[in-house]
């Protein structure tokens, strides 16, 4: 077994993880929402689009964290550091896709009260996460070279730059088209990558 693959077992476990809590969340509330639907309580619940879109969001960003370990599979060594490193950050993955939906979708009537109530630290974990990964990427000389171009530092700034207008503007309207821009920025860079 390579030192990788010892890493990444649980990296992707807890990641894994990640996913499932994304997926139940979303099921709890899809269940729910039918079942208002059957007792004749139609419209009292309304899922709205600002989770749905920030499950996508999460999800694919949860994606490009997994494809990031293989970019550095040469360069990881198995002790302590890099375990606590890689559960640490893997954790507080973990934590913010598990804040995407919330655990009783019954207290709401309205999914876009929990978003707002979560967001911030949503997209707070995951700008931290970027943050913690350039800094690793940075100590890596073989990596360091093509990580400081201007267009990777441009478009770096630019995703953070739009999860924190997500974190700071409040409109509906704006929330929905920063998070369909975070989402396709991945879909587009999945495509041509």
């Amino acid at each position: 077994m390579t030192d990788f693959e010892f890493i990444f077992v649980l990296y992707a476990l807890i990641l894994g993880l990640s996913l499932v809590a994304l997926l139940s969340g979303l099921g709890r509330t899809l269940e729910y929402e039918f079942a208002s639907d059957a007792d004749g309580r139609e419209g009292s619940f309304r899922v709205g689009w600002l989770t749905p879109l920030m499950a996508i969001f999460v999800m694919l960003d949860l994606m490009s964290f997994w494809s990031f370990a293989w970019v550095v599979r040469d360069l990881l060594t198995v002790n302590p550091a890099t375990l606590l490193g890689v559960m640490t950050f893997a954790s507080a993955y973990y934590v913010a896709a598990r804040l995407v939906f919330p655990e009783a979708p019954e207290n709401f009537r309205d999914l876009d009260t929990h978003y707002y109530r979560t967001s911030r630290t949503i997209f707070g974990i995951l700008i931290a996460l970027v943050f913690v990964q350039w800094a690793y990427l940075l100590t890596i000389e073989q990596i360091r070279g093509g990580l400081l171009t201007p267009t990777s530092v441009g478009l770096t700034l630019l995703f953070v730059g739009m999860m924190l207008a997500a974190m700071v503007i409040r409109n509906r309207h704006v929330q929905s088209a920063l998070l369909v821009a975070l989402s396709v920025r991945y879909l587009v860079l999945y495509i041509f990558n």
